[in-house]
């Protein structure tokens, strides 16, 4: 329903529906769909040139609501499905911000539907090294933005590996080698993926041994 919205609803409705903001809108309220439906009808804009909205966006991918955030990767989906080199070009500055954002570029890249060939799953494959990475301190990772981005990294190298599976193999193997216990997680439920078992089955195997030792 959100995304035959975002093709319909013009720009000034969108907008008002953006501006139900989290104390008057929180979650599970019927208002929330309404702000939730604004967030993806960005991506219509963005799809139609509107580049200025970008901004706007990015704000709305460190909501307190998780719809908000959904609909945030759902626009940049939107967005890429058109013009995937625009999307990736415009949210790398996401990629170096806060865990909230990263997470949005994660959920918004990692869509099997926009990886359709070696090109774009590589450049997808070096922003989630760079992401991972970029992991803050244990010690800063108790808060529900870390956890947000941890959860999308645990399903969001399987994605990517499985549309470039040579490269992504190898970087996820750099990982698997890795003393973090985040980063070990992360690689553990990537394994777990039926996607990769389809891909590699012993790959899958060896590797899920060898980290069942972690």
């Amino acid at each position: 329903m959100a995304q035959a919205v975002a093709d319909i609803v013009d720009e000034p409705r969108l907008r008002k529906w953006l501006a139900w903001t989290a104390d008057k809108a929180p979650t599970n309220s019927p208002e929330e769909f309404l702000s939730f439906c604004g967030a993806v009808g960005l991506g219509r804009l963005l799809v139609e040139g509107r580049r200025e909205v970008l901004k706007d966006l990015r704000g709305f991918a460190a909501d307190s609501r998780w719809r908000m955030r959904e609909g945030v990767a759902m626009a940049l989906q939107r967005w890429g499905a058109h013009d995937f080199d625009a999307m990736v070009k415009g949210i790398l500055p996401w990629a170096r911000g806060g865990p909230y954002e990263q997470r949005a570029v994660v959920a918004g890249l990692c869509e099997p539907a926009l990886l359709k060939g070696p090109r774009e799953a590589e450049r997808v494959l070096r922003i989630l090294d760079g992401i991972t990475a970029s992991l803050p301190r244990p010690d800063a990772r108790k808060t529900d933005d870390f956890k947000a981005l941890r959860k999308g990294l645990a399903y969001g190298w399987s994605v990517a590996v499985c549309a470039g599976p040579e490269p992504g193999k190898a970087l996820m193997e750099k990982w698997f080698l890795s003393d973090d216990r985040d980063v070990i997680w992360i690689m553990k439920e990537n394994l777990k993926k039926n996607r990769l078992a389809r891909m590699d089955p012993a790959w899958v195997t060896r590797w899920n041994n060898h980290l069942a030792e972690k």
